[in-house]
């Protein structure tokens, strides 16, 4: 059965891009699921859109690697694979480290002020098991240390690769072990940072990253 989810408008798109825009999102936050079928006339009908925009939409997706084209099957999305997170996190990681080592030279007193409220609203998440604040609150704790950067172009490449992440980050929140590592690796992150320690930061986002890694691939290996 096909997952709900909205399409999300916006006057300065032709409808194709907000179609893609609508189709990537749900794909990304898994309300379209792995494997699931991309059937046009169904999309087209839940959108209230012709079949065009969806078939494009779908052509693009399959060009970024979230669909595939079955032979006389049609679309469906594409599956998670090991491969694809491992190069995701390898370019995230060098960015990550190069953001938060120009955040500890340029984060004003305001915003480590936010991204200990970050780290403590994840804890809070955590002990309430609610997944979509703990995603919230572990997406905004990054979102400070890249706008800290002052580097709009780092931030803009950081934010699609976040993009991309967010079909992995349920699965590793759903390992209650990890999230209790993540909380430290938060906490030790915010206290380089304070410090304006670079050495100590990039150390600790490394392994933060490095543990997402292994928590996500036990994840997957544990559904083959």
């Amino acid at each position: 059965m096909m997952s709900d989810f909205e399409m999300y408008m916006d006057e300065y798109l032709p409808l194709r891009d907000v179609v893609f825009n609508t189709l990537r999102r749900a794909i990304l936050k898994g309300e379209l699921k792995p494997g699931e079928r991309l059937m046009e006339m169904d999309l087209a009908n839940r959108l209230g859109v012709s079949r065009t925009p969806i078939r494009e939409a779908i052509h693009k997706l399959e060009l970024e690697g979230l669909a595939v084209m079955i032979p006389r099957k049609g679309a469906k999305v594409a599956s998670i694979t090991i491969r694809d997170l491992k190069d995701v996190l390898e370019v995230r990681k060098g960015l990550e480290e190069l953001a938060v080592k120009l955040a500890c030279e340029r984060i004003s007193t305001d915003e480590i002020q936010k991204l200990k409220k970050f780290s403590n609203q994840f804890q809070f998440a955590m002990k309430t098991d609610n997944l979509a604040g703990l995603a919230e609150s572990d997406v905004e704790f990054h979102e400070i240390i890249y706008h800290a950067t002052d580097n709009p172009r780092l931030v803009q490449i950081l934010n699609n690769l976040r993009e991309q992440m967010y079909r992995y980050r349920i699965e590793y929140l759903k390992d209650s072990t990890a999230r209790k590592t993540l909380a430290i690796e938060h906490e030790a992150i915010w206290t380089a940072v304070k410090e304006r320690n670079k050495e100590k930061a990039v150390e600790n986002i490394r392994n933060h990253i490095d543990n997402q890694q292994k928590a996500i691939i036990r994840s997957l290996e544990g559904k083959e």
